[in-house]
């Protein structure tokens, strides 16, 4: 599928830069860009619904224990 987007000049050139150092197409280059963060912020996504049974800790019960364990300062 083709479409436009608008780039500032400075992101362009960074970008043209980026995808000849990596012997691919600008195309390629965003593509890949775009993929690997759609993929992140699914891997985020999964991690919060895995987590989301998991018990709450009151923000208090945590500085303490932080506070015990010597990791934050009294």
């Amino acid at each position: 599928m083709r479409t436009t987007i608008t780039l500032d000049d400075t992101v362009y050139k960074t970008l043209k830069r980026h995808a000849a150092r990596s012997d691919v197409s600008l195309s390629h280059f965003i593509q890949d860009a775009i993929i690997n963060q759609v993929l992140e912020d699914l891997e985020d996504i999964e991690d919060a619904l895995t987590r989301m049974d998991e018990p709450s800790i009151p923000f208090d019960d945590v500085v303490a224990e932080l506070r015990a364990e010597g990791l934050l300062d009294q």
